[in-house]
């Protein structure tokens, strides 16, 4: 089992990457602190071809040098936008009839295990801020809420361990064969 060099792997160059057929899944990060968590989100939606990035309330924008040493060149390749409000987002989103669902631990959350979702459908997932989480009024405006089940002591995920959980759940059922 020989390791593979970078130029065996075959990946997109950033014009292919563009015009990629992308994951009808966007991505909205809700007053994200964490330059370096940024970066790795925008780094995880490359790897699953993700549609969009919103950068919201706090989430500071590229260029960055802290966001560009997580995301390693993903911020020329994902398509992002910063908005000041993250609900203005989530109408728009659903306006559009995106499916908007906020990562969160809440009553009668779904366990993302559980999630059903269907090719024709396009979907946003919502990230929140490390300490408290995403914001109540996005929680109670979104079309569902799913929580990642967790074992052990501690009671939460990095946000962007959990985007990349979340996002590679969605990548995986929305490319069934």
């Amino acid at each position: 089992m020989r390791k593979l060099a970078n130029s065996e792997l075959e990946r997109l160059d950033i014009e292919s990457f563009k015009k990629a057929k992308k994951t009808p899944v966007t991505v909205v990060l809700d007053n994200i602190r964490s330059l370096n968590n940024i970066g790795s989100v925008f780094r995880t939606a490359d790897a699953f071809l993700i549609s969009k990035i919103y950068l919201c309330g706090i989430t500071a924008k590229p260029p960055h040098k802290d966001i560009q040493k997580t995301a390693l060149g993903a911020t020329d390749s994902v398509t992002w936008e910063y908005r000041e409000n993250t609900m203005d987002v989530v109408k728009e989103l659903q306006i559009g009839g995106v499916k908007v669902f906020s990562v969160e631990q809440v009553e009668n959350a779904m366990m993302l295990h559980d999630v059903q979702v269907a090719s024709h459908d396009t979907y946003a997932v919502v990230f929140g801020n490390e300490v408290k989480g995403v914001s109540q009024e996005v929680v109670s405006a979104s079309d569902g809420v799913i929580e990642i089940p967790q074992f052990g002591t501690k009671h939460s995920l990095n946000i962007s361990v959990s985007a990349g959980v979340v996002l590679w759940d969605f990548w995986s059922k929305l490319h069934r064969k």
